[in-house]
């Protein structure tokens, strides 16, 4: 599964033009930063046939401003007919760095993310079709839960050397709480 970034996805970049000739589905990371026009060119422009499937947009808020951002993209993918599958990553958008300069990120914070994406696609009547997680099976300290990992024993088992992971307690735990939401909400 081919994807562009942030920092790649610029419409006259050789990312993109190479992008262009690729028949399999590509995948367009997405944060507040970008346009409203700025995506339907990159849309109409790496899927132009408008092909079902073709393109998964991974959006990457964070819990701070997704609620702010995601609604305007909706709206602006709907009201020009674009065929997206939406996905969230509320991994990037959430990411922080402590004090001792180790990147972490809140368990709370990505499943607060999650469920936004998917309250705010149900509220517009679209639909939320994957999530996007970095995790794990081993028992990481990466991510903050307040249960098993605080910012006193990160260092514990911080063995990433990119990106901080949730532990395999804390994905079962996020799943189990997305099931609950889909149980009580559908």
């Amino acid at each position: 599964f081919l994807w562009v970034g942030e920092r790649t996805r610029d419409l006259d970049s050789p990312h993109i033009e190479y992008l262009r000739g690729i028949h399999n589905p590509i995948g367009i990371k997405i944060s507040h930063k970008i346009r409203n026009e700025e995506l339907v060119s990159l849309i109409k422009l790496l899927n132009p046939n408008n092909e079902n499937g073709k393109i998964t947009l991974i959006t990457r808020f964070g819990i701070h401003k997704i609620k702010d951002h995601l609604p305007r993209l909706i709206e602006t993918i709907k009201k020009n007919n674009l065929s997206v599958i939406w996905c969230c990553d509320p991994m990037h958008g959430n990411t922080k760095k402590l004090n001792n300069g180790i990147k972490t990120r809140y368990y709370n914070d990505i499943l607060d993310e999650l469920l936004e994406f998917f309250k705010i696609h149900k509220d517009r009547g679209t639909i939320a079709g994957g999530v996007h997680l970095e995790m794990t099976p081993d028992m990481v300290t990466e991510c903050i839960d307040y249960n098993s990992v605080h910012e006193e024993n990160i260092n514990d088992i911080y063995t990433s050397n990119c990106d901080p992971r949730l532990n395999a307690n804390q994905s079962i735990s996020l799943i189990s709480e997305l099931c609950d939401y889909f149980i009580k909400n559908n």
